[in-house]
Formats: C-alpha cells, structure tokens, sequence
C-alpha cells in the first residue's frame, strides 16, 4: 500500500508503518494521504484515495463532505497534542495574569539603556499582576484538551468549573472531584479566567459575543486556543474597550486580533512541540493502516466508527453508504442472491450511522469476491465497497 504525505509527517510516526507499505512523493500513486496543515479544499483527488489522515485535531483545510462522497475515509488525532495545548493555555494564563507579555516588551524596547537595572525598578509597577491561586476558572467544553486543562487548574491551586453537555463519560471519569460541573452561565457570571476548548462548527461560530460577554465577570481574562470564530471579533474589541475583558489571549490571531489593544497572540503554537507532531503522526498512521488493514474506521470525521477488530473469518467487506433506511436488510439480501455450494453467509456485521452516512463491516464465512463487490456497489445510496479480504 502506498501513502503519500502532503506536509512533512514525522519520521517517528511513519516509521510505525508496516513493511508492506511505502511512502510515496505523488498523490496519483497513492492509496491514502497523511497531513497536516496543507489546504486540501480545492484539491482534485483520484480515484485511489481510500482516506485521509489528519495528524492534528482540526480538520478545516479538508473538503469532507466531498470525501464523504468519494468514499474517502476521513481521519483526525483527537487527543493526541492535548498536553501540548494544555501547557500553552497554562501559558496563556500566566501571561494574562501578570503581564509578563508586556514586561518583556519593555526590556526589549529598554535593552541599550546602560542603566536599565535602576530604570526598570521604577518601571515594574505599570507590569504587576495578579497571581492565580484561589481565582477561578471556567472551561467551556470538556473532551481531551479541556480535561487536562481543568485538572492542571485545580493542581495550581485554582477553583475549577466545567461545562459541556456533550461530555462523554470517558472524559468525566478522568475529571478531578475538585472540578465543578456547571453551566456555561455559571461560568460567565462567576470565573476569573475562561478558556474555550468546543469544536468550531456552524452553530459555535461567534458563540462569545456581546451577549455572552455582558454576562462574563467584570475584567476576567478570556483564553482562546480553539479556533478563532469561535469569537466575534467586532464584539471582543468593544468588550476590551470597557475593560469588560481584561485580556484576550489567542493561539490563533487573525487581521483584527493581531491589532487589538488588550490581546495576547501567539502564532498557533498549540501542538508545535516535538512530542505532538510524534504524538499525531503515530495515531494518523496506526488509524489509516487499521482502516486499510481491517476495515475499522476510528476517529473518523465525516463517517461513523465502525471497530470490528482484526478479522478472522475468511473474508471481510466494508461498505460506505448514504444513511438510507433498512439498509442492513437490503444487504442481507444481496448477498443471498448468491445462492450455490460456495454462497457466501454472513458470519458477523457491524453498522452504525452517523448524520447522511454510515458504514458497515460485513464479515463472511468465504473470501470476498468482486462479484459480490459489484452487486453491493448498484444498491441504492451505496458510496463505496471495499474487499479487505
């Protein structure tokens, strides 16, 4: 098998491919991509790309629904740069909070003065801070990243509160007793310090805006290591304007942002550490490799997960499809069409939808023939169907 990679992908991570694949300069040639940050949205894919592996958690620079309907797998690496964001959003905090950011700026702007060790005593009390032992923090949204940054919180001392109605119980069982679950309004009313760590999609665009901010405690420090739409940029300036918001701290400037006064930027740091970019290459080739393997899709973004593990039985299928309705039965009976000595019978089937599509591993008691792959592929709503084995 071949993969092609669309950014340099690091060496530790692909060094966990197995010997039966191979790296390739050209994506004609290829039969999955890894990447990174490469803008894949006008890009015309051929017709060999069985997925896409994103090594990052953020897949705005690939054309999903597009794969979706290609029958390309689509994957991303939640969780695993989550301590990189984590140390950087602690960062934040502390830059926020005692003004080193402009501190520094000061010695910089200060550096050729022989008397600089006298000058910067006088000069130190327009920098003094606070510090964030006994303050509150609130975190909005509570997968990977957000656990880790609330239980760092309550490590440095600090009264912690979440909120994420969508918190699966995994997360929760890792959350520190000291964390708080509340609601959003909760944290807006009551926190020093709020960080937003929520998936940017449609309906979080703009979600801190001047609604939300006249909610937010009078001077509290607002952290942004998510996306940048995730804030209305016109709304965020009048909020700083009136000291509503003390500080806004970003890892992801933009136009507006970058020329505010109040704000904090740091150039999408987030995951640019070594043990990251390792971190996100091992789980984009280990998913792609399970995929192409076996069949299993996970932490697939534009279809559902679908595990049925490593296949003993002798032949395995995987078919991509629109959500259509008794879709399971229709495939039962296309496969018992194939009624002689040698008909194939299904040994065991996983389903699952998730939103217009779903996907279904389909394991048979004899090897997989194209025969059977022709007949699946003419079913109503069928996207694509893949012999494993």
């Amino acid at each position: 098998m071949k993969i092609a990679c669309l950014n340099n992908i690091s060496p530790i991570g692909l060094a966990t491919l197995p010997t039966h694949y191979q790296v390739v300069p050209n994506v004609v040639d290829a039969d999955a991509i890894l990447v990174r940050s490469q803008n894949m949205l006008d890009m015309t894919l051929p017709p060999s790309i069985l997925a896409i592996a994103r090594a990052g958690a953020g897949v705005n620079n690939i054309p999903l629904e597009k794969c979706a309907d290609l029958g390309i797998v689509v994957f991303n690496t939640p969780g695993a740069n989550a301590n990189g964001v984590k140390e950087l959003v602690i960062a934040g905090m502390l830059l926020a909070s005692r003004d080193i950011y402009h501190g520094i700026q000061w010695v910089e702007a200060n550096k050729t003065d022989p008397d600089i060790q006298k000058t910067i005593e006088k000069a130190k009390a327009q920098f003094a801070g606070t510090e964030i032992l006994g303050k509150k923090l609130g975190v909005i949204g509570l997968g990977a990243i957000g656990v880790l940054v609330a239980n760092a919180a309550v490590g440095l001392g600090m009264t912690v509160y979440g909120a994420d109605p969508f918190i699966s119980e995994t997360n929760k069982q890792k959350l520190l007793p000291a964390v708080n679950l509340v609601t959003n309004d909760q944290i807006y009313a009551e926190c020093d310090f709020v960080t937003i760590h929520v998936p940017a999609l449609p309906e979080t665009k703009g979600m801190f805006n001047v609604d939300v901010f006249a909610k937010m405690k009078d001077g509290s420090v607002l952290l942004n290591f998510a996306r940048d739409i995730l804030v209305n940029d016109n709304d965020l300036k009048a909020a700083l304007e009136i000291g509503k918001i003390r500080r806004y701290v970003t890892d992801f400037p933009n136009a507006k942002t970058a020329n505010m006064d109040g704000v904090i930027t740091i150039p999408h740091l987030g995951a640019s550490t070594e043990e990251s970019e390792d971190n996100c290459a091992i789980m984009a080739v280990k998913q792609i490799v399970d995929y192409i393997d076996n069949g299993n899709i996970v932490n697939s973004v534009n279809f559902p997960s679908v595990d049925a593990g490593i296949s003993t039985s002798q032949g395995r299928l995987v078919i991509l499809y629109k959500n259509v309705e008794d879709m399971v039965k229709i495939v039962n009976e296309a496969i018992a069409v194939y009624v002689s000595d040698n008909s194939p019978k299904i040994e065991a089937l996983v389903n699952k939808t998730k939103g217009a599509y779903g996907a279904m591993i389909v394991d048979l008691n004899v090897p997989a023939r194209f025969s059977i792959q022709q007949k699946l592929a003419t079913i109503e709503g069928v996207i694509a169907v893949r012999l494993v084995k």
